[in-house]
């Protein structure tokens, strides 16, 4: 089970890494050209949670890129549990900004009166979206990452 697919110091991670680091980067670009983002505290969590996944998958993409041209495994136990869980944290943690950026632009659109201008709107939208695409694969890298960890064991 050396090469498990998306599994830390393999091109397929560096790949999840790079996507991840684009599309948090894209949400947090969108969500802060809009000045006025801070008056909801959802989007503020989003604008947070982005922050904190952007050098994580960078590190991450850092430490993959040296395994592939350096040809050595950083697959130690207490490395990959380390990756495992802040993958995880920070998963949920995405996924709960995501979805609640995601209620308060509904219930702006849908509100009555004018709450959201058309084109503040549509970058919170935007943003969001982008949320949900790093969250996606944040998510299938904690996965592929914690099935290589199980395998140890079986």
């Amino acid at each position: 089970m050396d090469e498990t697919l998306g599994s830390i110091g393999t091109t397929a991670s560096l790949s999840l890494r790079l996507g991840q680091a684009l599309f948090s980067s894209a949400s947090l670009l969108f969500m802060s050209v809009g000045v006025e983002f801070y008056s909801y505290t959802a989007f503020c969590f989003l604008v947070t949670i982005m922050g904190l996944l952007i050098p994580w998958s960078c590190t991450l993409g850092m430490l993959d890129v040296y395994s592939i041209f350096v040809r050595c495994s950083l697959r130690l136990p207490s490395l990959m549990v380390i990756v495992v869980v802040g993958d995880m944290v920070l998963s949920i943690l995405s996924l709960g900004a995501a979805c609640a950026s995601a209620g308060v632009i509904d219930l702006l659109i849908h509100a009555e009166g004018v709450y959201c201008p058309p084109k503040f709107c549509g970058r919170y939208q935007l943003s969001t979206a982008m949320a949900f695409l790093s969250w996606f694969l944040t998510a299938a890298s904690s996965l592929f990452n914690l099935w290589f960890v199980a395998s140890w064991w079986t």
